[in-house]
C-alpha cells in the first residue's frame, strides 16, 4: 500500500499554477490544472531540467524550460523531442484543504 505525504493545502498552488515539493529527498512538481491536481517528478528525462519552472501548454502538458520537451503531466508521458522517456507519476489525494501526494519512495 502506499504511502500519502500532506505537501501543501490547496490555496498554495494557484489554480494553473505549479508548486515545487521535496518528498523523501525527491523533487515533485505539483500541477492545478483547473482545479484537478497532479504530481510528476520534477526531472526532464531528456537532461534533468527542472519541469515545476517549465511553461504549461495546451491546458495540460509542461514544457522543459532547458531544450523544450514537452511532458502530460496528468500521465507524465514525453510529447516532443527531444524527450523519449516519461517522467514518474505520482497519485494525489485532496482531503478538505490539504494536498496528499504519494510517496516516490
Amino acid at each position: 500500500m502506499s504511502e500519502f505525504v500532506k505537501v501543501a493545502t490547496v490555496d498554495e498552488i494557484p489554480l494553473n499554477g505549479s508548486k515545487l515539493v521535496e518528498i523523501e529527498e525527491e523533487r515533485v512538481a505539483i500541477f492545478n490544472l483547473d482545479g484537478e491536481f497532479y504530481a510528476i517528478a520534477d526531472v526532464c528525462t531528456h537532461d534533468g531540467g527542472p519541469l515545476v519552472e517549465g511553461k504549461v501548454v495546451n491546458g495540460c502538458q509542461v514544457q522543459c524550460p532547458r531544450h523544450g520537451a514537452r511532458f502530460d503531466i496528468r500521465t507524465g508521458a514525453a510529447l516532443s523531442f527531444p524527450a523519449f522517456e516519461a517522467t514518474e507519476t505520482y497519485a494525489v489525494r485532496i482531503d478538505g484543504d490539504e494536498v496528499w501526494v504519494e510517496s516516490p519512495i
